[in-house]
């Protein structure tokens, strides 16, 4: 499937990383250059720099021969744009678009292009299987027919291994660490990489419940 993501921020870096992963053919774009340069090299994903509420710039991306458009930029009014964009100029099949502030929920319908309208505090898994309506990709996500578990668990200032190296975290048998993502940036783990307040953890398992992963990370 090709996706565009419009939006680098944390949140369109997460969902780009995942999809990706899924082996999904995924086009991330920022307005801002310098985040666009940081994530060069991180994400295996094409990175555009650019306005997405222009027609031109999504059209550069690709938007005319793309499956799936996520809208994920923090303003609910260029998301509204880039949907609205994408449905009526490039009659794309499906549109997500982030809605950051639930009082705007009323607008993101069909008649600003919006197929499915994801709220920005939900768990990142549920906003990509919201956003993708497909259970293949869902089952990619989960990996559920080969019985793995992607898992997703933020480390917040109340967490006991705040400080500590991933080395001297215990895991649940059949788990490895995919990806610690800081600041909106995944990065490859190590065993001496440190968590931090704020780093947002993906996990696969094949054995563990989320219930165990939280409480090795809480």
């Amino acid at each position: 499937m090709k996706v565009l993501v419009a939006g680098a921020g944390r949140l369109g870096a997460q969902i780009a990383q995942v999809l990706a992963a899924a082996h999904n053919d995924v086009t991330l774009v920022d307005l801002n250059e310098d985040r666009i340069a940081e994530l060069e090299g991180h994400l295996p994903v094409r990175l555009v720099a650019g306005d997405a509420c222009e027609a031109r710039l999504l059209e550069h991306a690709g938007a005319h021969t793309t499956d799936l458009v996520i809208a994920a930029t923090g303003d609910d009014e260029d998301n509204l744009v880039i949907s609205l964009l994408a449905k009526r100029r490039f009659a794309v099949a499906r549109v997500a678009a982030r809605v950051s502030d639930e009082e705007n929920t009323w607008l993101f319908d069909h008649r600003w292009g919006v197929d499915v309208a994801v709220p920005a505090t939900g768990p990142l898994i549920s906003l990509i299987e919201e956003a993708t309506g497909a259970t293949d990709t869902v089952a990619l996500l989960r990996l559920s027919k080969a019985g793995v578990n992607v898992i997703e668990t933020a480390i917040t200032s109340q967490s006991h291994v705040v400080g500590r190296a991933l080395a001297d975290i215990r895991l649940p048998a059949g788990t490895i660490i995919a990806t610690v993502i800081r600041a909106g940036q995944p990065t490859v783990p190590t065993d001496q990489t440190q968590l931090m307040p704020g780093d947002e953890i993906l996990l696969v398992s094949h054995t563990a419940a989320e219930e165990e992963i939280h409480a090795a990370f809480q």
